[in-house]
């Protein structure tokens, strides 16, 4: 089988996988006998296949297994047995361990020289693995330097030692608060401020725990964890957050705050029960933050226009509309604290309350004890607010009490999950809102999701194919001008940006007003998609406009604007 596959070339591999086109293929060979270059590196030149899918496929001919890198975390364990200056010269990386096998990612896993001196060095068996040679060197920096400090390490080895002792709860307790398991935390905490993470996860598995990380809003798995430390680390958390630490079979929530230098972060805590034990997610919220302007946020043009006057209005709804995470509450937010003067009475009421902002009065819910969304509001309309925000409209007792509040000549804020703007309109009017109302009291819905921005330390320009430059043409429309070449952007990597690519967040936004034109369509119940097309006529730039047009100015990747806004 072997003899047969190196007949082959990985342009050969490449069009079997279905990564080349037959037309592809023959222009490869044929410019690769005109310049002399081998057909890997016109493949290369061309952009033509991903760097991960090209090693995949020279693995495929030299009969090793492929593994790709990103986003996988090693344990301090198995790195222990290579040396991080062993691995930067040969460019190899351990990544994980099973009985006496030691799985080795190599740039030349046919290198029996060094393989044999790793398996002489860790009295175990290597398994080599190819793997692209840029992502070798980015795990290496990233694992070794952000991986388990040697302060850490040698905290762990103090925590297993206190474990081997049993003692009761209550010196449990005491020794959870001695440095090692303390100084974990510590470290924890600490890559998150550096690596502006927003949630830290502690999900405890079968053998051992993993932290992950969301940074600009992706889960990244950093840190692997012994699963012996897990316990201690959990009932360390619940201390700092008062939670009960004795209590493992419900979910708790609490919040601690945490100070990293200049900066105070407010720490929610959230514990469920999983059947490995207790899975722990930290949300940080800088408490020192201003939110950004509109501006900031990604909106402009006619949609900032748009979205400007409506939140001028005295009366009337405005909705902002997505799923979750896609950045609704900050928008809110912003706006806000914009309209916050000492000449309005300002009241919210939020799930929970994760930003305070200077002159308004906000209150959280607590269902244990009645004070929901609606009970909330009811209250609020005794209370002569001008301006109220409402955290969500979940049930039709809070649409019903936020469309008699914009009726009686309050403006109200709310976010609602649907997928689009034109969504929202429908979604109202089956929670049992009579169209007259809602016809009367909404003033706007905003669509929005949330994309990173590329790194602009290592973003670099390339020219897309054919199809694509099409489809930018299709979808823009006379947004962009027909003549005008289409030249993308992406993000190759750097120190600055962790290898991603990407750097910060950025929203996009489609902005759809209720005008005379589209009230009538409420009051006939008129379906998301023809209130969608009637707003498109009037002006209003779709979400995937937005983000093509931001893949365009630079500002993300078309990679990223698919994965947020692609139906």
């Amino acid at each position: 089988m072997a003899t047969a596959q190196e007949q082959f070339g990985i342009e050969d591999v490449l069009f079997k996988q279905g990564l080349l086109t037959a037309q592809q293929l023959s222009a490869v060979k044929l410019e690769s006998i005109n310049s002399g270059s081998s057909t890997e590196q016109v493949i290369t030149q061309h952009q033509l296949v991903a760097p991960a899918k090209m090693t995949a496929a020279r693995a495929s001919l030299m009969g090793v297994p492929f593994i790709n890198l990103e986003g996988k975390a090693v344990s301090s364990e198995v790195l222990n047995f290579v040396p991080e200056v062993v691995a930067r010269r040969y460019r190899i990386i351990p990544f994980d361990k099973k009985g006496d096998k030691l799985f080795v990612a190599m740039a030349d896993p046919l290198d029996l020289q060094v393989i044999q001196f790793i398996e002489k060095k860790s009295a175990l068996y290597v398994k080599p693995y190819l793997a692209v040679p840029e992502d070798i060197m980015k795990a290496i920096g990233d694992q070794y330097s952000q991986n388990l400090t040697s302060e850490v390490t040698s905290a762990l080895k103090e925590v297993s030692e206190l474990q081997a002792t049993e003692t009761a709860v209550e010196e449990k307790a005491e020794v959870i608060h001695e440095a090692p398991v303390a100084n974990i935390i510590t470290q924890l905490l600490q890559f998150a401020v550096s690596s502006r993470a927003s949630d830290i996860h502690i999900e405890p598995l079968d053998d051992r725990t993993r932290v992950r990380y969301r940074i600009d809003g992706i889960l990244h798995e950093k840190i692997i964890l012994p699963r012996t430390v897990h316990d201690a680390l959990v009932s360390r958390i619940k201390i700092l957050s008062n939670l009960k630490i004795e209590e493992k079979r419900l979910p708790q929530d609490g919040r601690f705050s945490y100070s990293a230098g200049k900066d105070i972060y407010d720490l929610r805590v959230s514990t469920v029960p999983t059947i490995y034990g207790e899975k722990v997610v930290m949300r940080l919220l800088p408490k020192t933050t201003v939110p950004p302007t509109l501006q900031e946020l990604g909106l402009r043009g006619i949609a900032l226009k748009n979205f400007e006057t409506q939140i001028l209005r005295p009366h009337g709804i405005v909705l902002i509309c997505g799923p979750t995470g896609s950045g609704k509450t900050t928008t809110l937010y912003s706006v806000l604290t914009r309209l916050s003067t000492t000449k309005v009475n300002m009241v919210t009421v939020e799930d929970p309350v994760e930003y305070q902002i200077p002159g308004a009065n906000q209150v959280q819910v607590n269902p244990a004890i009645g004070l929901t969304f609606a009970s909330a509001l009811r209250s609020f309309l005794r209370q002569d607010p001008n301006i109220m925000l409402v955290g969500e409209v979940r049930d039709t007792e809070t649409a019903e009490l936020a469309v008699q509040a914009a009726l009686t000549g309050h403006q109200v804020f709310s976010t609602l999950h649907t997928n689009t703007a034109a969504g929202a309109l429908p979604r109202l009017l089956d929670m049992g809102i009579e169209p007259f109302l809602l016809a009367s009291s909404i003033n706007a819905c905003v669509g929005q999701r949330i994309l990173r921005k590329l790194c602009t330390h290592c973003k670099s320009t390339y020219t897309p194919v054919p199809e694509i430059a099409e489809n930018f043409r299709r979808v823009l429309g006379n947004l962009y001008p027909k003549e005008k070449p289409i030249i993308l952007y992406k993000g190759t990597g750097c120190a600055e940006c962790g290898g991603t690519g990407y750097q910060g967040r950025i929203g996009i936004y489609e902005v759809l007003v209720v005008s005379s034109k589209i009230m009538p369509m409420v009051l006939e119940r008129a379906s998301s998609q023809a209130i969608e097309e009637e707003s498109i006529k009037e002006g209003m730039i779709t979400l995937k406009q937005d983000g093509y047009m931001k893949a365009l100015e630079g500002t993300t990747s078309l990679e990223e604007v698919l994965r947020v806004a692609e139906e």
